[in-house]
């Protein structure tokens, strides 16, 4: 799923909600089921957040940024080597992060998401900082994560980065949703559709 709209139309937002960063104001959001708010550790168990900024520490290592992930997360090492090499950093895991460039710390940001194993990926504008072969990164992890059945909810600017991916648009205006319909039906002819994104959050997003 796609998410558009202007700046500060509510796009972050929703993903900071999903993901229990911060907590609604009103109404309820449930990711597979779970309320965001009452049961934030269910939700965090299936999901990972891509977001803005790296959150990254600049005096560490970029494996020791993966190993402080793995501690958080409850994972051990052994993943980190194959998901620094999925993301092209395994020959930089000595050094430090404040020697990478924007796109590096950002293909970090994705290894350390990899760690995860989600069932559904929220990722805030993943394409910045990104050259085509970091698109095409992005486009990868999504789409191996929906052939293992996950997920993911993506806010863009351009949707043509995205590739083909993307089987529904929900666009944003003011804080709520504007227009919600299916690329696939888009692709012959149909047109928007009524359907709320509350079915969707209530599902996991599919």
């Amino acid at each position: 799923m796609g998410i558009e709209g202007h700046n500060g139309s509510g796009k972050s937002t929703l993903l900071r909600i999903l993901s229990t960063a911060i907590k609604p104001t009103g109404g309820v959001a449930r990711v597979f089921g779970a309320d965001v708010t009452r049961e934030a550790t269910r939700v965090r168990g299936h999901i990972a957040f891509l977001t803005h900024y790296p959150g990254l520490y600049d005096d560490l290592t970029a494996e020791e940024n993966l190993r402080f992930a793995c501690r958080m997360l409850g994972e051990d090492y052994s993943r980190i080597p194959a998901c620094l090499e999925r993301v092209g950093l395994l020959r930089e895991a000595k050094e430090t992060v404040r020697t990478f460039s924007a796109g590096m710390q950002r293909r970090l940001s994705l290894a350390r998401l990899l760690l995860q194993r989600p069932q559904l990926l929220l990722l805030d504008e993943p394409y910045n900082n990104f050259d085509p072969a970091g698109i095409a990164l992005v486009n990868d992890v999504v789409r191996e994560t929906q052939a293992s059945g996950g997920s993911a909810m993506i806010v863009l600017h351009d949707r043509h980065s995205a590739g083909d991916m993307l089987d529904r648009l929900v666009c944003f205006r003011q804080g709520m949703i504007d227009s919600d319909f299916s690329l696939r039906d888009s692709a012959t002819g149909a047109g928007p559709h009524a359907e709320t994104l509350a079915p969707a959050v209530a599902e996991g997003v599919s």
